[in-house]
């Protein structure tokens, strides 16, 4: 898991393809791309975490990625007066008495013997305390949502820096990670996968349907930036002076100049986690983490807890893409719940990582930057080829317009014959584990 010289050609041809973008189509595409390609490469990062180390088989990336998501709004948005004084401690109550429902039938199994008692026990304090909860939490969302719901209609966040939701992301992200763990992890690869992609769902249905936490499907937007807005630096004097001095005008300046703070920002994310990733996988834990992926019963014969340690790592893995999942809507500077595409988009993740190499890091960081380029690119250049190879059919040629029409379509067929040749010639990525 070295960086070797063939690393170092691999992300030398990336950075020409970054280039090239923008000599072509501009520097602020090229930036663009590059940001949400760090941001990507992170998102590799901790399924490479759960699959390549661990062989753990997790396709719910989208809902650790939401809940990052739902993070960034929770932290930075300010806080709805309006909403907190008509029904926010009333929404609060009832959660409390939705935990403490669980808990209480949790005690009552653990501590009372089995038998008739128990469970007519347990069946009048779930019914009574269900009853409870909703009719407590439900008169709060409602009063919470009558307010103002055209532009606010929820409870708002905390009101502080953005950069804060990053790792509060991760800790959210961590865990849902730890309840997913602790009941699914116990499954056989096939089923974990369908109970990590039925949980995302899951999550993803409560952000578009649960207004009074993030409007649903009626967005967030106005998250704050940790970076500065161009409006604010083309009224800078200062600012105006730097851009003339380098022939640049200062409206372009001011968006190439706020992109390259993002992609500064993003890059160090992705350094530390990196680092951190390098440093626990060439630790004595992550030599154990292999010998449990490669042979589950020879470490247990060796007295490993393969339970827990699939646990540590899926909760690190988690942790990993709800802050990336952060990140985006930093980026976007807005929650859209309804973007969130379990199926989509953990399948570009999943060939990223893939493509790049499993089970070796810088593998799925180059892996994120190329698939996320070419996700990006290949539409483009495809709708080139075509109106190319077309240019010679009538105008009005029904073929033609269908070829044209197909070019939307460039994208999922080239991330699968991607997919396919690199797993005919190069079976174990780009990048492959040593």
């Amino acid at each position: 898991m070295t960086f070797n010289t063939r690393s170092a050609a691999l992300y030398a041809g990336m950075a020409v393809l970054l280039i090239g973008t923008g000599m072509v189509q501009g520097w602020n595409t090229a930036l663009l791309i590059l940001n949400m390609g760090l941001i990507s490469a992170i998102m590799s990062l901790g399924v490479n975490l759960q699959w390549g180390f661990a062989g753990l088989f997790n396709v719910g990336v989208m809902g650790f990625v939401a809940l990052g998501g739902l993070a960034a709004v929770l932290v930075s948005m300010d806080p709805v007066g309006d909403a907190w004084s008509a029904g926010g401690l009333q929404v609060l109550l009832g959660l409390v008495l939705g935990a403490a429902t669980v808990v209480g039938a949790v005690l009552i199994y653990t501590r009372m013997s089995a038998g008739r008692r128990r469970l007519l026990a347990m069946v009048i304090w779930i019914v009574a305390g269900f009853f409870i909860y909703r009719a407590v939490f439900d008169a709060g969302v409602d009063a919470v949502e009558s307010v103002n719901p055209a532009a606010t209609g929820y409870l708002g966040g905390l009101g502080l820096p953005v950069l804060i939701s990053w790792p509060v992301g991760g800790v959210l992200a961590a865990g849902a990670a730890w309840i997913i763990g602790k009941t699914a992890l116990g499954l056989r690869s096939d089923y974990l996968a369908i109970a990590t992609l039925g949980i995302a769902e899951i999550v993803i249905a409560i952000l578009k349907n649960e207004d009074w936490l993030a409007r649903g499907v009626k967005n967030v937007i106005g998250i704050p930036r940790p970076v500065p807005y161009e409006v604010d630096l083309q009224q800078d004097p200062s600012f105006i002076e730097r851009a003339a001095g380098l022939g640049m005008d200062p409206t372009m300046a001011s968006t190439i100049y706020v992109k390259l703070a993002y992609g500064a920002l993003f890059a160090l994310f992705l350094i530390v986690i990196l680092w951190m990733a390098q440093s626990a996988l060439n630790s004595p834990w992550g030599r154990m983490m292999r010998a449990i992926r490669d042979n589950e019963t020879a470490a247990e014969a060796m007295g490993k807890d393969v339970t827990r340690r699939h646990l540590q790592v899926f909760i690190l893995g988690s942790a990993v893409c709800g802050i990336a999942g952060a990140m985006m809507t930093t980026l976007d500077g807005q929650l859209t719940p309804g973007t969130y595409q379990p199926l989509r988009f953990t399948f570009l993740v999943w060939v990223m990582m893939i493509v790049g190499g499993s089970g070796n890091n810088y593998g799925a960081v180059l892996g994120g930057l190329l698939i996320w380029w070419l996700w990006v690119m290949v539409e483009p250049i495809g709708l080139s080829l075509i109106q190319l190879v077309t240019s010679g059919m009538a105008e009005d040629s029904g073929l033609r317009e269908h070829l044209l029409d197909s070019a939307a379509h460039m994208r999922l067929m080239t991330m699968g014959l991607i997919l396919i040749l690199v797993l005919r010639f190069s079976p174990r990525g780009l990048i492959p584990e040593k």
